[in-house]
């Protein structure tokens, strides 16, 4: 069995990379009675847009399922970008599920949950080619994330 809190584990030294980047050497912290709102409140917007975007989200697997014959049309890249993009935000979307109950628990395994969605999210934005996304959404993602990663257990 492998030690996962070894420093040889890739994921532990990015964490601890962005840790240092986002943490200790921002030129800006967030106040903590906003940090404060944000683990209160994070859940709850989680969850909600989570039910929110069920109905949607169901739809776009089975419309996706269907068309995903169709993608191929394209040619097998932009095909096979149509069917890793929805692979990868499968694997996103049950992240954050699972990451629900450990957030409002206020738990280390939610935020690492959270932390996993945000990096395959990292992952679908560089399938797609979504630079601006790639850049400002995930840095801004994750600068939030490990701004309040100490208020979790």
């Amino acid at each position: 069995m492998t030690n996962t809190n070894s420093t040889t584990n890739p994921l532990i030294q990015l964490e601890d990379l962005l840790d240092e980047y986002l943490v200790k050497k921002a030129p800006f912290t967030i106040p903590d009675k906003w940090k404060e709102a944000i683990v209160k409140f994070a859940p709850w917007i989680n969850l909600i847009l989570m039910i929110l975007a069920l109905p949607a989200l169901l739809a776009l697997f089975g419309i996706g399922a269907f068309l995903a014959p169709f993608s191929y049309l394209g040619g097998l890249r932009t095909g096979m970008a149509y069917t890793l993009g929805l692979i990868v935000a499968s694997i996103a979307i049950v992240l954050n599920a699972l990451a629900i109950p450990g957030l409002f628990k206020r738990t280390c395994q939610g935020w690492m949950f959270v932390f996993y969605a945000t990096l395959i999210g990292v992952v679908e934005n560089a399938i797609h080619f979504n630079i601006g996304n790639l850049i400002i959404g995930s840095l801004l993602s994750l600068y939030m994330l490990f701004q309040v990663k100490s208020y979790y257990k």
